[in-house]
């Protein structure tokens, strides 16, 4: 069954389109490079001299710990899912800065404490164990610190690749979550053994400036924005449909969604009220422009919480933080524009497909599956094809099994133009790959490939 979403009821896009918004991330990469470069020079400025193995290798711990310090900070506000860079920089990349800085974060803190522990063994002429005991249970704050250590320690590896692929979501989410409270932990024995910040009202202030504008972040966008959000639009499901094997179209209702200013393209992160899901929130895009009373999401079954997606039944409550996501009409530059979907890639850019804004032949949709079985919401995709004059082209496997190539003249053959469009992408990530080379070889400037993946 294939659930046509009110398409009669969505004004026909317009032909003209606005300027493409630029991205804030080269600025704020910017900036954050600054605020390291301000630590250093403040280790710098309170450096004289340095005399000695034991003398080089405190100083080395104390700058790794400064580093840490820092991105500690910038780790927590990468994770408080601000608006600005979910929207203007896309949640994919927000998602891979958030990443290095927790790779950066614990490779100085195993570096700083690895250092300072040689030093001081150095300095006292003790052996490196005595001196860790004397650090951890002497000096103050250091058992607070330690805590937060082995924390951030467990999350940086249950966060590797080969971790993260054997364990489950919901495992690996909450382990996350520890970051908060490992962050709260360190915190305290900087201020009162920072050989940098003891003393230091200027630097005091900036270290707490830093901290507490984090948290704020957290606490503004992570805690307060989600309850506003559910108290105030009171979401649940309104039906189910099944539109392929294994893949269903969930239609949820709530009050007054305009006012969420959610875009075709964007997802949401949904959490349903139900037995075995209401602990695990997942990211799904919505397949069809929200509408003031209603949102679509398509899912397939890819696992046990998205599995159990097509049992839920009207009325189940739903709990969701967004919208996020940069994959919109606000990218375009070109008059033209072609969307590639791979599987259930087609979600988001069936959104798009009926509201992007352009006349006959501006819009193509490029739709990547194994089999014809397999191209779910055909019906809804034919049906804005023909109601706003765009084209939708398919790319199924061969009667053997034989996948097609995607290369830049197999590109061309299907859009003579293409150099011409902007391309929205969004499927397997190896797929993802290969058309992305193929566009690049076709002639498309890559300002004008749009993507964002959730595969980290």
């Amino acid at each position: 069954m294939t659930t046509v979403y009110e398409r009669a009821t969505v004004p026909r896009p317009a032909r003209r389109r606005g300027r493409p918004r630029r991205s804030p991330a080269g600025p704020l990469l910017a900036l954050l490079w600054a605020g390291a470069a301000a630590v250093v020079a403040l280790w710098w400025y309170d450096t004289r001299s340095v005399v000695g193995p034991a003398g080089w290798l405190t100083d080395a711990g104390r700058i790794a710990g400064l580093l840490c310090g820092y991105t500690c900070a910038v780790l927590v506000a990468l994770m408080a899912r601000v608006p600005l860079l979910e929207r203007r920089v896309g949640s994919d990349r927000v998602a891979r800065w958030h990443a290095m800085a927790g790779r950066y974060t614990v490779c100085l803190l195993v570096a700083h404490v690895s250092l300072i522990l040689l030093g001081y063994a150095v300095q006292d002429g003790a052996g490196l164990v005595h001196e860790t005991l004397s650090v951890v249970f002497d000096y103050p704050d250091m058992l607070k610190a330690t805590t937060g250590t082995v924390v951030l320690l467990a999350v940086g590896i249950t966060s590797a690749r080969l971790v993260r692929h054997r364990v489950s979501h919901e495992f690996w989410y909450y382990v996350h979550l520890l970051t908060y409270a490992a962050v709260f932990l360190t915190f305290f024995h900087q201020l009162s053994l920072g050989a940098d910040l003891v003393g230091n009202s200027a630097a005091q202030a900036a270290w707490y400036a830093l901290y507490l504008g984090s948290a704020a972040l957290v606490v503004r966008y992570r805690l307060l924005a989600p309850v506003r959000l559910n108290l105030r639009h009171r979401l649940r499901v309104d039906s189910v449909h099944r539109e392929a094997p294994g893949i269903f179209s969930v239609v949820v209702r709530g009050e007054r969604l305009d006012e969420l200013d959610a875009r075709a393209g964007q997802f949401f992160r949904w959490r349903f009220l139900t037995d075995g899901m209401r602990w695990t929130s997942t990211p799904y895009s919505l397949s069809a422009p929200p509408r003031p009373d209603r949102m679509r999401i398509t899912v397939k079954a890819l696992g046990d919480h998205s599995a159990a997606v097509g049992l839920l039944r009207p009325g189940t409550r739903v709990w969701a933080e967004g919208p996020y996501g940069a994959l919109t009409a606000e990218r375009r530059s070109a008059p033209k524009a072609l969307l590639i979907a791979g599987g259930v890639g087609i979600t988001p850019l069936r959104a798009l497909f009926e509201s992007l804004p352009g006349g006959p032949g501006d819009v193509t949709l490029l739709y990547r599956a194994r089999t014809a079985g397999d191209l779910a919401l055909g019906a809804e995709l034919e049906a804005i094809a023909r109601w706003r004059g765009a084209r939708v082209l398919y790319a199924v496997n061969d009667a053997d099994g034989t996948r097609p190539r995607f290369t830049a003249e197999s590109l061309r053959a299907r859009v003579p133009d293409v150099a011409a469009h902007d391309v929205y992408l969004c499927g397997p990530p190896a797929l993802a790959r290969d058309l992305y080379g193929a566009l690049r070889a076709a002639g498309v400037p890559d300002r004008r490939i749009h993507h964002e993946s959730f595969e980290l």
